[in-house]
């Protein structure tokens, strides 16, 4: 499938999440190093993320910085639980839907907007761009949201399900139907 993955996720257990959580510990002292580290580390699925909540890349850009500051103006709230992508992602989702309530708009994104949010990633083709749109497009925001939360950062299904506050079966299914009408839209876009 197209790197509907067009960004590595950041492992969740071991040694990442370990990395993640020493540098909000850090960033809680003050420490600026480890917010650049914590960002370093991140940065991709959280604009990734966002990105596929607004579909517009100059307000994912706004926000995705926006995650990083609330992440180091609050990282002396943060309870380590071996789970510190989903907390910066709780934070990327609260302000996006903020943006979304302010704009009371999602835009589709064009393939040349696709082009342009991903201008620093030479792997990545505007027929990459215009699959995406088409399959992104092709999803209702809530199925959009579990697939991203899922591919892009990497949470388990049952994280993502405590998150959103939902029951873990919907989760699976929403996810699972998603993926169905994402591999249609592709086997559609190869056969027309």
């Amino acid at each position: 499938m197209l790197s509907l993955l067009l960004f590595q996720a950041v492992p969740l257990s071991g040694s990442g999440a370990e990395e993640l959580d020493r540098c909000l510990a850090l960033m809680s002292h003050g420490d600026t190093d480890a917010l650049g580290r914590l960002y370093e580390l991140t940065h991709k699925a959280v604009f990734g993320y966002v990105l596929s909540l607004l579909k517009n890349a100059h307000d994912a850009e706004d926000v995705s910085q926006e995650t990083f500051v609330r992440a180091h103006l609050n990282a002396g709230s943060y309870v380590s639980q071996g789970k510190p992508m989903a907390w910066l992602m709780r934070i990327a989702r609260n302000l996006s839907l903020m943006r979304m309530r302010e704009a009371k708009r999602t835009v589709s994104m064009s393939p040349e907007d696709w082009m342009e949010a991903f201008a620093d990633r030479p792997d990545f083709s505007h027929e990459d761009a215009e699959a995406l749109s088409v399959l992104l497009d092709t999803l209702s925001d809530g199925d959009r949201e579990i697939v991203a939360l899922h591919a892009l950062t990497g949470l388990k299904h049952r994280e993502i399900a405590v998150m959103l506050d939902l029951a873990l079966p919907t989760v699976l299914s929403r996810y699972n139907r998603a993926l169905k009408k994402l591999r249609a839209a592709l086997e559609g876009g190869q056969n027309g």
